[in-house]
């Protein structure tokens, strides 16, 4: 079996943490988060009605 010179191994390490990156970031980015959506509504619907 040949052997890889240490130029592939590092060209193929790149390669592959290249594609874990952009995995990483699309997954962060692909759906908004959900806490920001309920922090609004909920304070909609916590105005209480003072009676003076």
């Amino acid at each position: 079996m040949p052997q890889m010179s240490p130029l592939f191994w590092l060209n193929l390490f790149i390669f592959f943490l290249l594609g874990f990156l952009l995995f990483i970031i699309t997954n962060y980015f692909i759906k908004p988060p959900l806490k920001v959506l309920t922090l609004s509504e909920n304070l909609i619907n916590l105005e209480k009605t003072w009676k003076w």
